[in-house]
């Protein structure tokens, strides 16, 4: 996939838009679970991260480039990769790597040097210039939405406590059912 977005905001595998309204079909919720109220919930997560304050958008704009080439850069911040991991890292084509890689390379970015173990096989790193950028793109995605900062002490308490329990394993369990 060589689009720039990788997907729309708010959309389901299925393609239709998730809206307040919108029925979810072939979504595995746990009995008493509104599908609405999911629906609700993970559209308005989506406009927070996507929509509210478009960091993509902003990262593009700061560094004068697509977020798909500043996704790259970032892919590369914890060491050098080959072409081939970097692909897979970013899931995207072989050649969009390359012409990714290509424009990188002549904005200084990155260099591609031969692999000392596979002459066939190119490695690329980030340049201080790459860095810099990479780092200045995590930068403005780390930085939490306006309206996050905001709530009460209180609020953000339950959201942590509840974001918490999103991101254990068992999250998706049903709480009734045994692990």
């Amino acid at each position: 996939m060589n689009d720039e977005t990788n997907g729309a905001v708010g959309s389901t595998a299925h393609g239709d838009t998730v809206s307040g309204s919108t029925v979810l079909r072939d979504a595995e919720t746990s009995a008493g679970t509104d599908p609405d109220a999911v629906a609700r919930v993970w559209a308005a997560m989506c406009s927070l991260v996507l929509k509210q304050e478009d960091r993509r958008k902003e990262v593009a704009e700061t560094l004068g480039m697509s977020f798909f080439r500043a996704k790259a850069l970032r892919r590369l911040l914890p060491g050098p990769l080959t072409m081939r991991e970097l692909t897979a890292r970013l899931a995207t084509e072989k050649p969009y790597t390359t012409l990714i890689v290509d424009d990188l390379e002549r904005r200084g970015y990155v260099e591609r040097s031969v692999h000392p173990d596979d002459r066939r096989s190119k490695i690329v790193t980030l340049t201080p210039a790459g860095v810099a950028a990479a780092e200045q793109a995590e930068r403005i995605l780390a930085r939490p939405p306006r309206s996050l900062l905001a709530l009460p002490p209180e609020d953000l308490a339950v959201l942590d406590r509840i974001m918490a329990g999103l991101r254990s394993p068992d999250a998706g369990r049903p709480r009734d059912r045994p692990a």
